[in-house]
C-alpha cells in the first residue's frame, strides 16, 4: 500500500513525518513524503492571531489530501483547531511525548531568576498570559519561527529567555537546551501539546484501517478530553485557553484554565470521570469554567494587547 505524507518543511515537522513513515513501513506500507510550505510558515514575522490562527499550518496539507496529492498529514495536535472540516478525521494519535512548557536561557536558571524587565520570547498567547500572571514585570515579546530559528534569536541576544514545548526539543535531540521544565501549576500546556496526530480523508477506509493500528488508546482519551474543553470554549489562537488531561485506572483527570488579557486574572478548574466518557468530562469542565465567568475573560481579550 502506497502512503503519501503531506508535511511542513521544518526540521521538527520532517522528524514527525519520518517517525510516522517508519511506523507505517513496519506495517508493510510504501511511504513517500510530500513536503510543502503553509501560510503559517510564509508569514513568520506576523502574529498568528493577525493572519488567521494556527489552522494556517494545516490548511494546505488538507487541500493536498482533498485533491488526492497526499493521503495523510502528520500534525502536532496543539496546532489543529478543535473544530475540523467534516471531511477529515484524526485516524491515529501516537504515544504522548513530554507535554510540558520549558524555559530556555543562556544566562538564567529559572523564570524566578530573570531580572526585572527581562525579555522573554514566545509565540503563544497562552504562555504569555501565564508568564505575566507570575511575573508581570517581565517584557514578554512575540517570537515566531521554527525551533532552530527561535533558538538562534536567543543565542544572538535578542531575548534573555524563550519558552518552548519540551516535546519539540526532545524530538530534535535538543534536551540539553532546556533550562527549566515548568510544572503544570506554573504553565498549563496547550491542548494536545506533545501529541502527534495523523489526519486523513474520512472516506479513505483503507488508510484509516492502516492508521488505526498506530492509535494509542491513552493518547486518544486525553486528547478527546482536552479538545472537548477547547471546542466548548471556542478556543483558537486568540484565546488564552489551556487544558491538560491524564488517564489512569479507567479514569481521566483534566485541568483547564482561561486567562484574562496580560494575565491579570486566571480562572482555573479541574474535573475527572470515566475514561470512556472523556469528551463529556472535558465538556463538563468547560461548562463550569463558563459558569465561573470564562466568557467575560475571553470577551475582554484584545489581540492587539497582551
Amino acid at each position: 500500500m502506497k502512503i503519501r505524507i503531506a508535511t511542513r518543511k521544518s526540521r521538527l515537522a520532517i522528524w514527525q513525518a519520518e517517525h510516522v513513515a517508519s511506523l507505517l513501513r513496519s506495517h508493510g506500507a510504501d511511504v513517500e513524503l510530500v513536503p510543502m510550505t503553509t501560510a503559517g510558515d510564509r508569514h513568520l514575522e506576523t502574529r498568528l492571531d493577525k493572519i488567521g490562527g494556527k489552522g494556517l499550518f494545516i490548511k494546505e496539507l488538507e487541500v493536498a489530501m482533498a485533491e488526492r496529492r497526499a493521503d495523510i498529514a502528520v500534525h502536532s495536535m496543539k496546532d489543529v483547531p478543535a473544530n475540523m472540516p467534516v471531511e477529515f478525521v484524526i485516524a491515529a494519535v501516537l504515544e504522548r511525548e513530554d507535554s510540558a512548557d520549558v524555559l530556555v536561557s543562556n544566562s538564567y536558571d529559572s523564570l524566578d531568576d530573570l531580572p526585572q524587565a527581562a525579555r522573554v520570547g514566545t509565540s503563544s498567547i497562552r504562555r504569555q498570559t501565564q508568564i505575566l500572571h507570575t511575573r508581570p514585570d517581565l517584557d514578554v515579546l512575540s517570537l515566531r519561527g521554527n525551533v532552530d530559528t527561535r533558538l538562534k534569536k536567543l543565542d544572538d541576544g535578542e531575548f534573555d529567555a524563550i519558552v518552548l514545548a519540551a516535546a519539540g526539543l526532545k524530538r530534535l535531540g535538543l534536551s540539553d537546551r532546556i533550562t527549566q521544565r515548568f510544572r503544570r501549576e506554573d504553565s498549563l500546556p496547550a491542548i494536545g501539546q506533545g501529541l502527534i496526530g495523523i489526519e486523513c480523508r474520512g472516506d479513505d477506509t483503507e488508510t484509516i484501517e492502516l492508521l488505526e493500528q498506530l492509535d494509542n488508546p491513552v493518547s486518544r482519551i486525553v486528547l478527546t478530553a482536552e479538545r472537548a474543553v477547547g471546542r466548548h470554549l471556542n478556543a483558537d489562537c486568540q484565546t488564552p485557553v489551556a487544558a491538560h488531561a491524564r488517564a489512569s485506572n479507567t479514569r481521566v483527570f483534566i485541568d483547564a484554565l482561561v486567562a484574562a488579557p496580560g494575565g491579570r486574572q486566571i480562572l482555573r478548574d479541574r474535573d475527572e470521570g470515566p475514561d470512556f466518557d472523556a469528551e463529556a468530562v472535558g465538556e463538563r469542565l468547560a461548562k463550569r469554567l463558563i459558569e465561573r465567568g470564562a466568557q467575560s475573560l475571553l470577551a475582554a481579550w484584545d489581540p492587539a494587547g497582551g
